[in-house]
């Protein structure tokens, strides 16, 4: 074995042994799910001008969400009770310190406003003209300060940031056009007063406090001014106080004041078995995963299992240490992730294999290195693609949509990592042994396999029963599209509100047993956690008041005497906003991967896929329509995670069929090569496919309710989008190109030595 193998194996034990003191050092933050945290409740207060109205509340709550989401707190609750009042559920605030830092933080009015600074005062001095305000200021004297000149809606945003040799913290300020043309303008005009004069500060007013009062510097010209659209606050912060003010102001004042009703902590929303089960069923499905693996390609194989188990490790150290909200939906963009590093295993094996049958002579070495150099396009597209609509998940999205682009980011870079260098440098080591090259069937690479030469002799010709597949497709969207329009949505308490319901119980009662009381009632999906100031709490859809009786019957059969403690109607947590926001961000994904694909292929291929995303996800959500399973946040999950998978083994398909293509003769037809391009790719589609299965049926069946649904949508969107690949979007793809061909390109081809393995460490 040569140096630079041993080289490169000593680089990823150390990046293994900082990510496993990584996770050991660091706690993570656990969602509400998980963990619990704490929940408000604030009362909307209008004036004449604008009053407590159920639409000017609900711009509020947008608000509020934009200043939590720039607190960072990730898969946060927010909700409209009834009229005037709004639900704030925190995770990870398990203090009654920490819950009234939270509140204070958050129900702040946050009215940023600039003025002039006029002239020192007395300290009970009148103002001088009406509009004119007298404050104390935050240099301890008194000033008179005139009109706003500068809005808070003029501020486009603001952060925390440490000067350059200085200790303190400040907030940096960033302006739009208008606010920015004034900034110059106001300090242009103090610039021309003497230093010491109080007309040469600026008064920077929170909320109706002097925040920040400094004197514009003397290096500032004469009626110049500060240019460039933002200026700094300071005022010798800390470097929390700096981020609170810097959230504050970058979400904005609020249209409504705000006054706090009731704060109280709540434990998680999921029961200790449901979290068990499916931590359980996640590493049982992860061992069959690996094993299945092993027996399929055997010693690389076994060198790929190691390299997923690395993932985990990888993923969460990456999860802790950027502070990620951990949350049992967010495992979507875990399996996901999963199934990408499975699939990039496979897809270099399956490579190897067919690159040692045509040069056995060269060596195993040489055939995982060549594996490794054709698979790359492949995989980089296909985890490039799922990056990029993760990205504009986080950037577009809100709350839960946001959390789940950050999730499915850190388990695809660590998928990368995991796939790419260690399975690589694992490999590497494995078969670069004279043991191992005298039995040459241990190795896994030694043969195509069993599925490759059935397909071989039987040769199907897929593609010339195109229009039967595409038929039976859309016959399958229509039945889809029906359910859809005759069953209606089962949609959850997320996007339909509903109420929340506060109990007691005279004898002790376990969360457990209230959940299991609140199924039996017939609402199987409420989220019931416990609180601190009652028993349990208990949010369900909109049911009617015979329904909540029976709640409180099946309760009351362990509990003893129920008294309702509190009983309020609740918005939907994914409000009009989030949903509209959710929406755009799917669509700006699609075209996004569409102009990606176009790029790196032709429209058509982009096109293609697309399609069959769409195809795929309708699909699913028919079949969903039809059961009557309950549409939620868990389920939007899934939707995107299928996203994913479908565009993944598009890409692979896709990819042998531009190979193949650019390597034809003039005479050869499109059609035909698309055809024995899926053929050759079925293989590693069955393994892919098998491998991930494991991982969702572990869960579907023992990962508890709380994760059943979840993880049968994506069993029958894996099995979708595995078909959907080769029985829609490339039949699909050969219509495209009768009317669109794609043009026949020369590529260089590239001579690698063993030694130089390709990979970046």
């Amino acid at each position: 074995m040569s140096r630079g193998v041993w080289i490169r194996f000593f680089l990823v034990l150390g990046l293994l042994v900082g990510c496993a003191a990584l996770a050991v050092n660091v706690k993570p933050n656990l969602g509400l799910d998980l963990k619990g945290g704490a929940q408000f409740v604030f009362e909307a207060e209008g004036t004449d001008a604008t009053p407590a109205s159920a639409e000017n509340v609900d711009k509020t709550l947008q608000v509020l969400r934009g200043r939590v989401d720039a607190l960072g707190v990730a898969e946060s609750t927010l909700v409209r009770q009834g009229e005037n009042r709004i639900l704030v559920e925190l995770p990870g605030v398990t203090s009654d310190a920490e819950a009234q830092r939270a509140e204070e933080r958050i129900g702040s009015t946050a009215k940023l406003t600039i003025h002039k600074v006029l002239a020192t005062a007395q300290p009970d001095a009148e103002p001088s003209k009406k509009d004119n305000q007298v404050l104390a200021s935050d240099q301890g004297d008194t000033i008179e300060i005139g009109p706003t000149v500068i809005q808070g809606d003029e501020i486009t945003g603001a952060s925390s940031q440490q000067p350059q040799n200085s200790v303190d913290w400040v907030v940096a300020i960033d302006f739009n056009g208008k606010g920015g043309d004034t900034w110059a303008d106001i300090t242009g005009k103090a610039a021309c007063n003497p230093s010491g004069d109080p007309k040469r500060r600026i008064a920077i007013v929170l909320d109706g406090e002097v925040i920040s009062s400094p004197e514009v510097n003397t290096d500032v010209g004469c009626d110049v001014g500060i240019r460039g659209d933002s200026t700094q606050i300071t005022g010798s912060y800390t470097a929390s106080e700096a981020g609170d003010l810097a959230a504050l102001i970058e979400g904005g004042s609020l249209p409504l004041e705000l006054k706090p009703i009731s704060d109280r902590l709540v434990g998680p929303s999921l029961g200790a078995a449901a979290i068990d089960q499916s931590i359980e069923a996640g590493i049982i499905g992860i061992i069959l995963t690996g094993l299945f693996i092993i027996v399929v390609y055997r010693l690389v194989g076994f060198g790929a299992t190691i390299a997923l188990a690395s993932y985990a490790l990888l993923a969460y150290a990456m999860l802790v240490g950027l502070g990620s909200t951990l949350t049992l939906p967010g495992l979507a963009g875990f399996v996901l992730a999963i199934g990408m590093a499975i699939d990039a295993n496979v897809l270099v094996f399956e490579r190897a294999r067919e690159e040692y049958e045509a040069y056995p002579s060269a060596g195993f070495r040489r055939a995982l290195a060549v594996g490794f150099n054709k698979a790359w396009s492949a995989i980089i597209d296909s985890n490039v693609t799922t990056l990029l609509a993760a990205g504009l998940l986080f950037f577009l999205g809100s709350g839960p949509i946001k959390g789940f682009g950050v999730t499915l980011t850190i388990g695809v870079v660590a998928s990368m990592v995991s796939a790419l260098i260690i399975a690589r440098v694992l490999c590497d080591l494995l078969v670069s042994n004279k043991p191992v090259s005298r039995r040459p069937r241990l190795t896994g690479l030694s043969d195509v396999g069993a599925v490759r030469r059935w397909l071989e002799r039987k040769n199907p010709q897929i593609m010339k029963r195109r229009k039967i597949w595409l038929s039976i497709s859309g016959a399958a969207l229509v039945l889809a599209v029906t359910g859809i329009a005759t069953q209606g949505l089962n949609l959850g308490v997320e996007f339909t509100g509903g109420r929340q319901l506060d109990y007691s119980v005279s004898k002790d009662m376990t969360v457990d047993q209230a959940r299991q009381a609140v199924a039996d009632a017939g609402f199987p999906e409420a989220v019931v956690q416990t609180a601190d100031t009652a028993d349990f709490t208990v949010r369900t859809g909109s049911i009617s008041n015979d329904e909540e009786q029976k709640i409180e019957a099946e309760l009351a059969k362990l509990g003893g005497t129920v008294d309702k403690v509190d009983d309020q109607t609740i918005g939907s947590s994914l409000g009009k906003e989030l949903r509209n926001n959710a929406l755009i961000a799917f669509g700006v994904a699609f075209l996004a991967q569409l102009l990606y694909l176009a790029i790196r292929f032709k429209w058509t291929f982009g096109l293609s896929a697309v399609l069959a995303m769409a195809h795929d996800v309708l699909l699913v959500t028919g079949l969903f329509a039809w059961l009557g399973k309950p549409i939620d946040g868990i389920f939007l999950a899934a939707a995107m995670t299928i996203v994913g998978l479908s565009v993944n083994d598009s890409v692979v398909v896709f990819d042998r069929i531009r190979e193949r293509w650019w390597g034809s003769k003039p005479g050869d037809d499109f059609m035909e090569l698309a055809n024995t391009a899926s053929v050759e790719t079925m293989p590693r589609t069955v393994n892919t496919g098998l491998g991930a299965m494991f991982i969702l049926a572990a869960l579907a069946f023992i990962g508890g309710d709380s994760l059943q649904d979840f993880a049968i949508a994506l069993l029958v969107g894996l099995i979708i989008g595995t078909l959907s690949s080769v029985f829609v979007a490339t039949p699909l793809l050969t219509y495209l190109n009768q009317r669109f061909p794609m043009s026949r390109v020369k590529r260089e081809k590239v001579v690698r030595t063993p030694e130089d393995s390709g990979a970046v460490v």
